[in-house]
């Protein structure tokens, strides 16, 4: 089976727009591809995992990735399934967030020098001094706006109460514009992305055409779409799940992907995983108390590769633990601070948003109210219930519902 054939065996390829080349271009390691990160936080998350994942498969097959890093975009923002307009960013903040992405994926792809090895591009680097004149002159040209607004990447900002901004209509041309700097800089010949991104990556596309027509270049440019179930990756009740073990714990990591819907789990398996599709192939026909087998395995697969092996068996030593015996060790830890404290007491709403098991002291008396709150294994039934800090001298373990729980300290 040829890389391309198993991209597709894995369920990764759903649109492309020159089907004869991308083969060809992959299997043979001549693939310089790129894929778009905005850098809205310090740290990457789920919904960025399988892109990166994607990034390391192509590179093993001796292609070279281009992970590009949005500091000029992410001063906009991608209006892409969004019904809101994404807050402006100063550029310290982008700046730093772009370097926390580089730490990060190095755990997936190489940077280097060599041939084949990844690099990192910003595209800060020709648009933060772009010359607005010369821009319209050579690139807004190309596009016809009654084309750009019947594209998907709009639908749902035109739709709603105040409408499309310009400032949000004119990512389409910086994105596509990025795509012809990577082409003529380094080379790239094709590009990735997930779902909503197909309309922004067509006008990369066709920009790129158009420019080599018009120059007489006689090359083509190719992209191809990377599927993802965005709507299923990267939330919970409590926010997104980061890479970052700061922000979402390796244990928490685990455990996301432990309790994914049966329904996703042998996808996600495939789609993701480095597992031999033989393999996987079996698992497809697993079904009953098989599927929770399944669950660890993609929960195990996945936490080794972004924590570590240390860390996945820490995790997955942890969940086995508190569903057998409530123990809790290894369990995800909490810090209370004593500013989180009122005249030497806390209530369990508080506990609850702290541990991020609530998004709000409203949420957090609603779990309460619902049964579904739990302190060293007794029911807490007062959703104004109040501790001092001596309560967490002792151990403090806090659950809510059957999945999520964490050792409370101070």
């Amino acid at each position: 089976m040829t890389l391309y054939e198993e991209l597709q065996a894995r369920g990764l390829v759903a649109q492309v727009t020159d089907e004869k080349l991308i083969p060809d271009l992959i299997n043979n390691g001549k693939a310089t591809f790129y894929i778009g990160f905005d850098p809205t936080a310090d740290s990457l998350h789920v919904g960025h995992f399988m892109a990166l994942l994607l990034m390391k498969r192509l590179q093993m097959g001796g292609n070279k990735p281009i992970a590009l890093v949005g500091g000029g975009t992410g001063m906009i923002g991608d209006p892409s399934g969004r019904t809101d307009m994404r807050s402006m960013m100063t550029t310290d903040i982008i700046d730093h967030n772009c370097e926390c992405f580089r730490k990060q994926m190095s755990r997936f792809i190489d940077f280097g020098d060599g041939a084949g090895q990844a690099m990192m591009v910003n595209n800060a680097d020709w648009l933060r001094d772009l010359n607005f004149l010369e821009f319209m002159r050579d690139i807004g040209s190309q596009f016809n706006v009654a084309n750009m607004l019947r594209a998907r990447a709009y639908e749902n900002r035109m739709a709603r109460e105040g409408g499309l901004t310009f400032f949000e209509m004119s990512y389409m041309l910086l994105q596509a514009y990025d795509f012809l700097q990577l082409y003529e800089r380094y080379g790239c010949n094709m590009e990735f992305g997930g779902d909503d991104q197909w309309s922004n990556m067509l006008a990369g596309s066709d920009l790129i055409r158009k420019k080599l027509q018009k120059n007489d270049a006689g090359a083509m440019t190719i992209n191809l779409l990377l599927k993802h179930d965005g709507t299923k990756m990267g939330k919970t009740a409590g926010g997104a799940v980061w890479l970052d073990p700061d922000k979402t714990s390796p244990y928490d990591f685990y455990q996301y992907w432990r309790n994914v819907d049966d329904a996703d789990v042998l996808k996600f398996i495939r789609m993701m995983t480095f597992l031999p599709l033989e393999q996987v192939d079996e698992m497809d026909k697993w079904e009953g108390a098989q599927l929770n087998q399944a669950k660890e395995i993609l929960a195990t697969e996945l936490t080794t590769m972004v924590h570590g092996s240390e860390e996945a068996e820490k995790a997955k030593t942890a969940a086995k633990s508190v569903f057998t015996s409530g123990s809790a060790e290894n369990m995800p830890v909490t810090k209370l601070e004593d500013e989180d404290f009122t005249e030497d007491e806390i209530d369990i709403r508080k506990v609850l948003q702290k541990a991020g098991f609530a998004g709000s002291l409203t949420e957090g008396k609603r779990a309460v109210e619902q049964g579904g709150v739990s302190v060293n294994g007794e029911a807490v039934t007062d959703p104004f219930q109040k501790y001092t800090k001596a309560d967490f001298e002792a151990e403090f373990v806090l659950r809510k519902g059957k999945k999520k729980f964490c050792r409370v300290e101070r």
